[in-house]
């Protein structure tokens, strides 16, 4: 008497490694939409604290004060 269940295993085997491959795909997909979401957020921010009209490093009195208590 032979056993059937052979097929029903190697059914199963199968799907267990087909679900494996997808979920490992599916993974790196959020990954990689995380960071790209990520640094689009970053440059996006970056971008906006400037004001019209500034440029670059101002020295200030403020600064000054600072740099005299700090003895650089």
């Amino acid at each position: 008497m032979k056993n059937n269940s052979q097929p029903e295993k190697q059914l199963k085997n199968k799907q267990r490694r087909d679900f494996i491959k997808k979920s490992t795909i599916v993974g790196a997909g959020v990954a990689a939409t995380a960071v790209a979401s990520t640094s689009a957020i970053a440059a996006g921010d970056t971008a906006g604290t400037e004001k019209p009209g500034q440029q670059g490093y101002q020295l200030t009195q403020h600064v000054l004060d600072y740099y005299k208590s700090a003895d650089i």
